[in-house]
């Protein structure tokens, strides 16, 4: 098949392009607004950008806290999302009122960042700490962007040393969970090497 993606007339009950994009990393942001109020919401338009500098980006509704906290504060932290954080995870996602701190809501441990304000979260095995390097506003064809592109440089990292052997992170032993299409997700639990070309 073939659709007009400007038009979305692909016709089906539910749009397919979150499904074929897939799987996606989810970006586990954590922040704090100004007023102090801690903030934890996932974000399945994730990734990281570079690797020299560390950048990571993650796409954004206007009406979230993470992005006016964002713009007040301008500090991030991306914690992993993992099969065993997976419901925490979603109860983290509830839409709920900007006073509320999403780390109680889901029952999750704060530890503090190095470098950044933001806690992050206790039980996840990586956490990225992020100062926002631009937020770039993603236009609609009515010219209103009801979505931004956040990008982060990353200035510290926590992993922990139970998934480090022999100087290699162990990923899958992580089991990191990506956001597919619908309300389906998946697991990563084996990891397979390829080399490329010389």
């Amino acid at each position: 098949m073939f659709y007009d993606a400007v038009k979305n007339d692909h016709g089906f009950r539910y749009d397919p392009f979150k499904a074929v994009v897939a799987p996606r990393p989810i970006g586990w942001i954590s922040t704090v607004s100004a007023a102090g109020v801690a903030n934890l919401a996932p974000y399945s338009f994730f990734n990281a950008m570079s690797d020299n500098p560390h950048y990571v980006a993650f796409g954004a509704g206007k009406a979230k806290d993470s992005q006016a906290n964002i713009e007040a504060t301008g500090e991030f932290a991306v914690n992993l999302a993992t099969w065993d954080l997976r419901e925490a995870m979603n109860a983290s996602s509830a839409t709920v009122n900007p006073d509320v701190d999403e780390f109680d809501l889901a029952g999750l441990a704060k530890a503090p960042c190095r470098l950044i304000r933001p806690s992050r979260v206790a039980e996840s095995p990586v956490c990225l700490e992020c100062r926002l390097f631009k937020i770039v506003g993603l236009p609609d064809d009515a010219g209103t962007e009801p979505y931004a592109l956040i990008i982060g440089r990353v200035v510290g990292i926590h992993i922990d040393d139970r998934f480090i052997e022999d100087g290699r992170v162990d990923t899958a032993a992580m089991r990191p969970i990506a956001r597919m299409g619908y309300s389906e997700y998946a697991t990563v639990t084996e990891a397979w090497r390829m080399r490329r070309p010389a």
